[in-house]
């Protein structure tokens, strides 16, 4: 992969050492830090045979943002391939600038390049800037749905089930 330059921005794959850099943006992004979280992620993502889907950016020499991706071939019933972005940071100081934009070019290039046709990931309905970046990006609401279990609620409600039943009997 060569390097992508847009205005100031290099995009570059994601390195080993990268890993501090990740963590502490993620950390300014979102409030909190996330190790374990990464370590296992980066280390994942960097395994994956040589597939370079998870890149990095640079600005003005400094790292300026990231994203991590996964290519699974034929999940959730679908038999075609598609790459799920999972984790996507871009320096605050640098939104705006290009940064996001200069990584997504590059990640559909490569995606394309792999024969993946298609991109998918999951943003919270509340974060009106993410959700604002991805439709500007080509992003469309998906024609399936996704799914959560409360698991506690789920017990309770099983076991209130149960009581009623022990108690009719």
């Amino acid at each position: 992969m060569d390097n992508l330059e847009t205005t100031n921005v290099i995009v570059r794959r994601l390195r080993p050492d990268d890993l501090d850099a990740v963590i502490a943006l993620d950390a300014r992004n979102t409030g909190r830090r996330r190790e374990e979280y990464f370590k296992l992620k980066l280390a994942y993502a960097l395994s994956d045979t040589g597939v370079e889907v998870s890149l990095a950016a640079e600005a003005d020499g400094m790292f300026a943002g990231f994203l991590l991706v996964r290519v699974y071939y034929g999940e959730f019933g679908s038999t075609e391939q598609v790459a799920m972005l999972d984790t996507l940071g871009v320096h605050p100081a640098r939104r705006g600038h290009g940064v996001g934009r200069a990584l997504m070019r590059q990640l559909c290039t490569n995606l394309l390049g792999l024969g993946i046709r298609a991109l998918q990931t999951e943003v919270g309905w509340e974060n009106q800037e993410l959700l604002a970046f991805f439709h500007h990006e080509g992003f469309r609401p998906a024609q399936r749905l996704c799914l959560d279990l409360d698991l506690e609620r789920s017990r309770t409600r099983d076991e209130a089930v149960e009581a009623l039943r022990t108690r009719a009997h």
